[in-house]
C-alpha cells in the first residue's frame, strides 16, 4: 500500500467533503453543526489557495483518503508568520500513517514559506490527536474551557504549537 501525498486539485473536493461531513456529523474534530455543500467547501479552499496557503491530499490507489492544510491563525498583520493547520484521514484509513505523511508535508511547506510557528486547536477529548501532535514536537500551550458546544455538552479546546 503506497500513500501518495500531492497538492489538492478541484476534483478532490467531493472525496474531501465526505471526510469533513463525517467528522461534522460524528465527531468533535470540527465544531460545525451542519454538513457542508460541495460549493461551500470549494469556496473555503479557493480562499485559502488565493492567499497562498497549501492544501495537500493523501491518496491510495487513486482514492483520496486524507487531506491537510494550513491558513492564517488570526487576521491581524502581525500574525502573518503563524498559521493554524488541520489534518484529516478518512475513518476507514486511520492508523495507516496518512496523518503522519500529511503533517510532515505541511511542516515542510510551512518552513519553505518562512512561517515561524504552526498552531493546532484540538478538542480535549481527542487524546489521540494530541498525542499525535506531541510526536511531531508540538507542545500544549493552552486550554480553553467550554469553548464549544456540540452533542449537548460543553467542549474544551487544547492549543498546540510547534516552533519552526
Amino acid at each position: 500500500m503506497e500513500i501518495k501525498i500531492r497538492p489538492y486539485q478541484d476534483e478532490d473536493t467531493a472525496a474531501i467533503l465526505d471526510i469533513i461531513n463525517d467528522a461534522i456529523l460524528n465527531s468533535t474534530a470540527l465544531y460545525d453543526y451542519n454538513i457542508r455543500t460541495l460549493a461551500a467547501q470549494k469556496a473555503i479552499f479557493e480562499e485559502k489557495l488565493l492567499k497562498g496557503y497549501p492544501i495537500v491530499v493523501a491518496e491510495i490507489n487513486g482514492e483520496v483518503v486524507g487531506f491537510g492544510y494550513y491558513s492564517e491563525f488570526r487576521f491581524r498583520e502581525a500574525y502573518k508568520f503563524t498559521a493554524e493547520h488541520s489534518v484529516y484521514a478518512h475513518k476507514n484509513h486511520i492508523g495507516k500513517g496518512i496523518g503522519k505523511l500529511l503533517l510532515t508535508e505541511l511542516i515542510s511547506l510551512a518552513k519553505q514559506q518562512n512561517l515561524h510557528t504552526l498552531i493546532g486547536v484540538i478538542d480535549s477529548e481527542n487524546i489521540s490527536s494530541i498525542a499525535f501532535h506531541n510526536k511531531f514536537g508540538f507542545e500544549e500551550v493552552g486550554f480553553i474551557k467550554e469553548s464549544g458546544y456540540k452533542f449537548d455538552r460543553w467542549l474544551h479546546s487544547v492549543i498546540v504549537q510547534k516552533m519552526l
